[in-house]
């Protein structure tokens, strides 16, 4: 695969930001349909994998709706799905768990997504990702409070 580089590096901007969001995401969902999965389903399906048991629902869905800004009923949607599809069970009125399907199929992508990240990130100097790490997380918490303002 060859890429190429522009003569001039832009500086970082939205569109540059939107562009390798939208390049990863797709690389993500492409693997993600491979196993009849969606970009929501497995942003849902992460935090009760990596819990060490069950989840509170509410939070999980908090925790989505932080994450993909959409509406508390499209994340609760979402958890319907998964516990539909058997990847969740409801633990108990208020929680969730993941269920062996879930976890094999959590185990089973991350394990496929895995090597496609090595190489993207390959040869980026550690100081380069630490430095963007930091932008871009000053970034979403600015843009994080300018949405709470507008919704204000």
């Amino acid at each position: 695969m060859t890429t190429t580089t522009p003569a001039t590096t832009p500086l970082l901007n939205p569109r540059v930001i939107a562009l390798a969001h939208y390049a990863s995401r797709a690389v993500l969902e492409r693997v993600l349909a491979g196993h009849g999965m969606t970009f929501q389903q497995s942003v849902t399906l992460r935090p009760a994998a990596i819990a060490e048991g069950a989840v509170e629902r509410d939070g999980l869905v908090d925790g989505v709706v932080d994450a993909l800004k959409i509406d508390p009923a499209e994340a609760h949607s979402v958890v319907d799905e998964l516990i539909t599809a058997d990847l969740l069970t409801a633990h108990d009125s208020s929680q969730v768990r993941i269920t062996d399907a879930g976890r094999e199929l959590f185990d089973r992508t991350s394990a496929e997504t895995a090597p496609i990240s090595a190489r993207v990130y390959a040869g980026i100097p550690e100081e380069d990702l630490a430095a963007a790490g930091r932008v871009l997380t000053l970034i979403a918490e600015r843009a994080n409070a300018e949405l709470a303002a507008l919704s204000d």
